[in-house]
């Protein structure tokens, strides 16, 4: 790999929008609640997935 292959902003564009510095910025308290917020989401969604293809709902899967 390459020194910039190696930057964060380049493995992960999402850190370089505006938003991702306003997080950064918050207190650790309020990132901490943020991220069980979306962990919680995240959650939901793949259990959601997981029983539409167990259904054979596939194409609601992906959706």
């Amino acid at each position: 790999m390459t020194a910039r292959s190696n930057q964060p902003g380049v493995r992960n564009p999402l850190l370089l929008l505006p938003a991702a510095s306003a997080l950064a910025a918050l207190p650790t308290p309020a990132r901490e609640a943020l991220r069980g917020v979306l962990e919680g989401i995240r959650d939901d969604a793949a259990q959601r997935a997981q029983k539409s293809w167990r259904t054979h709902k596939a194409p609601m899967a992906l959706y």
